[in-house]
């Protein structure tokens, strides 16, 4: 399985399977969940009782996703995968994916590596989800905005599709050469939607300032493209796509939709290439 090191504060040991647990060389030790995912969130990870994605956007989103929405995405980034794959030396490259979310894009990018792939999430629901749908690779409870259960220098690819993006973490974690690919939604993401219920909709592009952040941590900007799809969404589609992004949260916005039956909207995403310095 994917090698993950101790959480415990000051610890940092690499774990190893013991029966259905991790344990360190210092006796710290994990239990495995029965969905398959390992819990190696502290205390001081948390800020509140139910950290992460709420229960409700965590399930739009894997209604959105089953409904195949995603399909477009995974065939754009997949020559981005393997592109970054390619440039490892490793028989067994070693993925990670921050904000796993329910684990649809792991097995759809990676499906070939389950050893080398890791998927991290903060939200239970989310990752139990992703558990049970890919078994073989190694889903992880832990908080990736902290310290990650990682080792350092040992990642060959790191992913972030619409999630967290710790820029320290992933340059400490990533091997000198290794790749890393980030998408974020792109300023008319939806744009559509947000006109409609907030009256007006705010474009706001967010890649370049990524771009810096990740050149000062020492991941050095390799490319960027826009995606783009028009999608005409029904009414269930709509609703869980406003649950899952966190739009018309307030009832005087949703009231704006009830009538809507459907919607052509626009999808869009800012997809960026980064490498570590060598």
């Amino acid at each position: 399985m994917f090698q993950l090191r101790c959480t415990v504060r000051n610890c940092n040991s690499t774990l190893k399977p013991q029966d259905n647990e991790l344990v360190c060389s210092s006796g710290h030790h994990f239990d495995r969940a029965k969905e398959g995912y390992w819990s190696l969130i502290q205390p001081q990870d948390r800020k509140s009782t139910k950290p992460g994605d709420t229960d409700t956007a965590v399930l739009a989103r894997h209604r959105w996703l089953e409904r195949g929405y995603a399909h477009e995405l995974i065939k754009f980034l997949d020559p981005w995968t393997t592109k970054a794959l390619a440039r490892s030396k490793s028989h067994e490259p070693r993925i990670l994916d921050l904000g796993c979310g329910e684990g649809s894009f792991g097995p759809a990018l990676f499906g070939t590596h389950p050893n080398g792939y890791c998927g991290i999430d903060l939200s239970k629901r989310a990752v139990r989800l992703a558990a049970r749908s890919w078994p073989e690779a190694t889903w992880v409870l832990a908080n990736a905005d902290r310290i990650l259960p990682i080792h350092d220098e040992s990642i060959d690819c790191a992913i972030s599709l619409f999630g967290r993006r710790p820029v320290a973490e992933i340059a400490r974690v990533s091997k000198p050469g290794a790749m890393c690919i980030i998408a974020v939604p792109a300023e008319d993401d939806l744009i559509e939607l947000r006109e409609k219920t907030q009256k007006t909709g705010h474009r706001r592009s967010r890649w370049e300032t990524i771009v810096d952040e990740f050149n000062t941590a020492g991941l050095q900007f390799q490319e960027h493209q826009l995606w783009k799809q028009q999608l005409n969404l029904d009414r269930d589609a709509i609703t869980d796509a406003l649950a899952m992004t966190y739009r018309a949260v307030r009832y005087s916005q949703q009231a704006r939709l009830e009538s809507v039956t459907n919607m052509q909207v626009t999808l869009a995403a800012d997809v960026l290439l980064f490498q570590r310095a060598k």
